[in-house]
């Protein structure tokens, strides 16, 4: 058995809060993306023990339960528990720069300790960026023409010999011990990226409409739970306004100058490719200044829909606004056309075949009837996600005609049920129909972005579905065999 089979000695880890155990702890479901995992006899022990530890975790010291780790830690099913480790760290920040000297002198001062290299991305004046990095002591290098973020970032690692680059944009802050928190991570050798959580800098109350939005659901705010970073998970990626890289793997994954927008989505989805992980840790925080004009708003969410095209062409089938079952979408439309005993049947159809696949293990009927009815939930709310932004034209006219259709008052409430059930759970400092309407506002922006850029590229890929069809193979749930 090799090194790299196995987790680090001393490396604790932890199940992930979001896992299941089923036939007495022989399956579970959750993980990045999620899915089913069968665990082998042996394995049971070392299981048991890291329930029995819960958040604190555990280091296993055997060389079966430091390869169960690993493929836990691989499967986003449990993640490493690290305390803090004190500076100084062999981390150079490289900060991105346009113009917004102010902004650019408030992220100097949150970086202060460590060596800072500023790129000016061609800024028309570029004598207060000059003034701002003289001011805190950082180094400058210029692009003569605006050549985008991920030129800049280029340009700035090519100048960095640390082991650790650390890409902040100049509209970020992080705080105090943010690095304290990151570097332990890149104790597991597989690590090549690590981002923390991105969280608004509103001002203080009394705020407005827009801030009391961006307080609740921020575009780069990823929540509280750290998570594998990977195409298809809960987390797909991470927004490289702020993320801590190994400089060694940048050699072969650098970011691809030739997107303007949607380089982060690229480079994390890249580093996947290369067997590296990427890993969320959202006990490290960074303040972001949010954009709160309604213009300004719009725009920029508009700005991130636009880079979905270019992004499908790089990475075929990983931009499908959904990927539903094809016997969820057949129980679907059973249900909008009023014909429950039709869709029933078909759930029930759909319990059977994964029955099937998990045939001799305990509890699988009431694991099959579970899983069946979650992904049904969660195509219904996927789909409800299309017709609100990639598919908003059809989303619209469902809306329109809804109060005189069956099958589109279904389509509305997919769309907007799980509006409500967010506002239900963030307790948002907005009543439910402002944030109805500024949820639905934010992923029509989003969507026109979208449109915008498959009519640009003449390509209809961002705005297909992937329908998965079922295959009734028996014992095809993921074995983890230690």
């Amino acid at each position: 058995m090799t090194d790299d089979s196995l987790t680090p000695r001393g490396l604790p880890i932890a199940l992930d809060r979001a896992v299941s155990f089923w036939a007495g702890g022989r399956l579970m479901t959750g993980g990045a993306p999620w899915g089913v995992a069968r665990f082998a006899e042996t394995a049971l022990p070392h299981l048991a023990a890291l329930r029995r530890a819960g958040h604190a975790g555990l280091s296993p010291d055997s060389v079966v339960g430091r390869a169960l780790a690993r493929q836990l830690l691989d499967r986003g099913l449990a993640h490493p528990v690290l305390s803090p480790r004190p500076g100084p760290h062999a981390v150079t920040a490289v900060v991105p720069a346009f113009g917004r000297p102010d902004e650019l002198s408030r992220c100097l001062a949150s970086l202060r300790g460590l060596p800072v290299l500023v790129v000016d991305d061609g800024s028309p004046d570029p004598g207060p960026v000059r003034a701002a990095a003289e001011a805190h002591g950082a180094r400058l290098v210029r692009h003569e023409v605006n050549r985008g973020p991920a030129a800049a970032r280029n340009t700035g690692l090519a100048l960095v010999d640390t082991a650790l680059v650390a890409f902040v944009d100049s509209d970020c802050r992080p705080e105090r011990g943010w690095l304290d928190i990151l570097v332990p991570v890149f104790d597991d050798p597989r690590v090549a990226a690590v981002a923390p959580r991105i969280v608004p800098d509103v001002p203080a109350p009394p705020m407005g409409l827009f801030a009391r939005y961006e307080a609740a659901r921020s575009a780069l705010d990823l929540g509280r739970d750290q998570a594998l970073v990977r195409p298809g998970a809960r987390v797909g990626f991470v927004p490289t306004a702020a993320v801590v890289v190994r400089r060694d793997v940048l050699r072969e994954v650098a970011f691809d100058e030739g997107l303007r927008l949607g380089e982060d989505v690229d480079f994390v989805w890249r580093l996947h490719d290369h067997g590296l992980q990427v890993r969320y840790r959202p006990q490290a925080r960074v303040a972001h200044t949010p954009r709160l004009g309604l213009r300004d708003w719009v725009r920029r969410r508009h700005e991130y829909g636009t880079s979905a095209a270019e992004l499908a062409e790089r990475h075929p089938g990983r931009l499908a606004p959904a990927r539903p079952s094809g016997l969820n979408l057949l129980s679907l439309a059973c249900l909008a056309h009023g014909r429950p005993r039709t869709a029933a049947t078909s759930v029930l159809v759909a319990s059977a075949l994964l029955r099937r696949r998990l045939s001799g293990t305990p509890g699988a009927t009431g694991l099959s009837a579970s899983v069946v009815a979650q992904g049904l939930v969660a195509d219904a709310a996927t789909l409800g996600l299309a017709l609100r932004r990639e598919w908003w034209p059809l989303g619209l006219v469902c809306l329109g005609a809804s109060m005189s259709s069956r099958v589109a008052r279904a389509a509305a409430t997919a769309m907007l049920a799980p509006v409500v059930a967010e506002w239900a759970v963030r307790g948002p400092a907005l009543d439910l129909v402002r944030w109805t309407a500024l949820r639905c506002l934010d992923d029509l922006a989003y969507g026109t972005g979208v449109t915008a850029s498959a009519c640009r590229h003449r390509s209809l890929a961002p705005l297909l579905p992937q329908v998965r069809l079922p295959f009734p193979r028996r014992g095809s749930a993921r074995r983890i065999r230690r």
